[in-house]
C-alpha cells in the first residue's frame, strides 16, 4: 500500500461510537430507564446457586457467583440496556473473582447489553492512566462500556479516563451527590456560599462537552446522584444540562420511582437523560431466596424485573 493509500484508508476510519450514543437510543426503545446492578453479597446467595462453604477463600465461591450472574444477564438481556457490576464483591474473591468478573463482562457484551463498571476509581498521574486503560482501553482486559469514577482527588485526576472515554466511545460516570446518608459530611459543606458537590457539578462542565455525543447531544461524561436527593438532583441538573445521571437509592434504598427520574427531561418518547440502578430488588427478590427450583427462580426474577420496569416505565410516561 502507498503512502498515500495509507492515509486515506486511516482518514477513512470512523470514529468510534460515543457512550451516550449508544445507550439513550436502546432507553428510548425500551421505554423505560432500568439499569441492573450485578450486586452478589455472598450471604444472599440462594441456595439454587450455592457451592462448597461460600467462604471469599472457597474456590468454588466465584463459580457460585458467576452461576447466579450469568443467569440474571440471561433473564436480564433484551430487557434493559445496562447492567452494572460492582468490583468490590468480586475483588473479595481475589483473582478467581476477577476472572469471573472478566467472563460476567464478556458474556453481558455478547448479550447486547451495555456494561458500567462500578469500581470508583479516582487516583493521579500514571495510576489513572492504568485504570482507564484497564477498563476503557481499546484492549482492556476487563472491558466495560463506562465506568464509575471519583473526583475528589481534583480534577486533573479525570483527564485519563476522559482521554480513554473520547478515544474508544466509552462513558463516566462521576459520583457528585452520592445516595448514601453519610454523603452530606463532605458533599454538602458549603464553600463560598456553594455546596460541595455543586462545585463540582459545575467544575465538570468542559469535561460534559467534550463527551457530548453528536448523535443525541448527550454526554458521554455522567454523574452519580442519588434518587434521595432530589433537590440536590435538580442543582446538578441546572449545572449540567447534557450529563447522563445514575441514578441509585431506587427501590432497596427506599427511593421511588418518580424520585428517581425527578432531574430527567422531556426526550421524544418520554423523560430522559439517565438511568435508574436496582440491585437487590432484582438479583434477590424475597420470593426467590428460598427456591431450589430453577423454573420457579426465574419466574421470581422476572416478576422483580417486571415490578421495576412498569414503575420506572410509567415514571418517564407520566
Amino acid at each position: 500500500m502507498s503512502g498515500a493509500s495509507a492515509r486515506s484508508s486511516r482518514d477513512s476510519v470512523s470514529p468510534p461510537v460515543s457512550f451516550a450514543d449508544r445507550l439513550i437510543p436502546r432507553l428510548r426503545a425500551l421505554g423505560h430507564p432500568l439499569c441492573v446492578g450485578l450486586d452478589p453479597h455472598l450471604a444472599s446467595i440462594p441456595a439454587l446457586f450455592a457451592r462448597g462453604t461460600m467462604a471469599p477463600g472457597d474456590e468454588r465461591t466465584a463459580e457460585a457467583v458467576e452461576a447466579l450472574l450469568g443467569a440474571v444477564v440471561d433473564r436480564v438481556a433484551g430487557r434493559v440496556a445496562v447492567v452494572k457490576p460492582q468490583i468490590a464483591f468480586f475483588e473479595q474473591l481475589g483473582w478467581r473473582g476477577m476472572r469471573a468478573l472478566e467472563r460476567l463482562c464478556e458474556r453481558a457484551r455478547r448479550a447486547g447489553l451495555l456494561v458500567l463498571l462500578d469500581a470508583k476509581r479516582g487516583d493521579i498521574g500514571s495510576t489513572a492512566e492504568g485504570y482507564a486503560a484497564a477498563y476503557l482501553g481499546a484492549e482492556a482486559a476487563i472491558a466495560a462500556d463506562a465506568l464509575t469514577v471519583n473526583p475528589y482527588l481534583g480534577f486533573d485526576t479525570l483527564a485519563p479516563f476522559v482521554a480513554a472515554a473520547k478515544a474508544n466511545g466509552r462513558g463516566l460516570f462521576v459520583l457528585v451527590k452520592t445516595s448514601n446518608p453519610g454523603s452530606g459530611d463532605l458533599q454538602d459543606r458549603e464553600i463560598e456560599g456553594e455546596p460541595l458537590f455543586g462545585l463540582v457539578a459545575r467544575g465538570l462542565a468542559a469535561s460534559a462537552e467534550t463527551l457530548r455525543g453528536p448523535e443525541t447531544g448527550w454526554s458521554s461524561l455522567g454523574v452519580v446522584c442519588g434518587a434521595t436527593w432530589p433537590e440536590q438532583g435538580q442543582r446538578v441538573r441546572e449545572a449540567l444540562p447534557r450529563a447522563l445521571f445514575l441514578v441509585p437509592g431506587y427501590g432497596a434504598q427506599g427511593g421511588s420511582a418518580s424520585a428517581a427520574v425527578a432531574t430527567f427531561v422531556p426526550g421524544p418518547q418520554g423523560l430522559e437523560g439517565g438511568i435508574v440502578n436496582s440491585s437487590r430488588a432484582i438479583v434477590f427478590p424475597e420470593a426467590a431466596r428460598e427456591i431450589a427450583d430453577a423454573r420457579r427462580w426465574e419466574q421470581a426474577i422476572d416478576a422483580a424485573l417486571d415490578q421495576a420496569i412498569d414503575e420506572l416505565g410509567n415514571a418517564v410516561r407520566s
